[in-house]
């Protein structure tokens, strides 16, 4: 008697492929032939047999996915959006890119887009932690929040260890010997500026036994944000020696500003979360966190096509390591 308990993960892991590869083929897409006959073999074993009401229901669906980021022009998520996009194509998906702005107006106009177009599912880095995803969980769509979360515990969440890795950046300037660390963050709206900057004033209190609120900037996660932020913790009665800034484009705003006061790294410290995006920059002595910005969107659509797959498992976030061994940049 077949065991209605059996699911794809395990036919899957029977066979040794994707559950999305299971998925294709119990729906008689293209996949290659020596996938199809391991696949069927291990669903004759296991007894396996599909739920065709959730077949029905996928088959309305198109096999295209959102991405929906808040800055194209950022290479962070120039390198996610490859991610997604490699494992999207593995699984036999398009991916549809769309671009916010971090404008939550915007962002709901492409969540009606996705729902309106049939796609598959949404990769979503939202523009802050309250963005509205109802509409897709109302239509059953899957929906992955990457690199940030949202408040919502029924979301699966893709992201990295951005408090692990504010301590550190923070912890390595203390360690060259520099004493007032600044922290140039993004918008406090936004999970990573928060997470970041906690980092940060873990590192501070460790070092001072107080958080100096003073040496505290939030910014808009673009280059003149950054420019704006540095140039106000240079104009303090007490400047900064150092300062572990949130974001690669707000990083390269703080170079331009202390290029103009005649300052720049080593002499001045900087730890930087991701590479700087303009190579024109003189970048020796530069701290980086590096960010697995692939491997983020690796692991968020590798998520979302589970979901497709039909998994309907609790909720689950995946945490990636940010690099935590900062090397200083030559």
């Amino acid at each position: 008697m077949a065991d209605a308990k059996v699911t794809i993960y395990q036919v899957a892991a029977r066979a040794g492929v994707s559950a999305a590869t299971v998925s294709r083929v119990m729906n008689g897409a293209r996949v290659s032939p020596e996938s199809e006959r391991r696949v069927r073999a291990a669903a004759a074993e296991l007894a396996f047999t599909p739920n065709r009401t959730a077949r029905r229901l996928r088959r309305q669906y198109s096999e295209v996915i959102a991405l929906i980021i808040p800055d194209i022009e950022n290479p962070f998520f120039t390198a996610l959006a490859r991610g997604v996009e490699n494992r999207a194509r593995a699984g036999g998906y398009s991916v549809v890119l769309c671009n916010t702005d971090d404008d939550p107006a915007r962002e709901a106009t492409y969540i009606d887009i996705a729902i309106a177009e049939h796609m598959a599912g949404v990769i979503l880095a939202p523009a802050d932690a309250t963005s509205d995803v109802s509409r897709l969980i109302a239509d059953k769509r899957p929906v992955v929040a990457v690199d940030r979360s949202l408040n919502r515990p029924d979301i699966d969440a893709v992201t990295v260890d951005n408090r692990a890795g504010g301590l550190s950046a923070a912890e390595s300037l203390f360690a060259a010997g520099f004493s007032r660390v600044a922290c140039i963050t993004g918008p406090s709206s936004v999970e990573t500026a928060q997470l970041r900057m906690e980092g940060w004033q873990q590192a501070s209190r460790d070092r001072h036994g107080a958080g100096d609120d003073e040496l505290l900037r939030y910014a808009d996660y673009r280059v003149d944000g950054g420019r704006a932020a540095m140039a106000e913790l240079l104009a303090l009665r007490e400047p900064p020696d150092a300062a572990v800034v949130a974001n690669n484009l707000m990083a390269a705003g703080a170079l331009d500003a202390l290029h103009d006061a005649g300052l720049a790294p080593p002499g001045f410290g900087l730890a930087v979360f991701g590479d700087l995006p303009f190579a024109s920059f003189g970048r020796r002595g530069i701290r980086v966190v590096d960010l697995p910005a692939r491997k983020l969107g690796e692991a968020a659509a590798g998520v979302l096509l589970d979901r497709i797959a039909g998994d309907d498992g609790p909720a689950r976030t995946v945490v990636l390591r940010a690099d935590r061994t900062l090397g200083e940049m030559q």
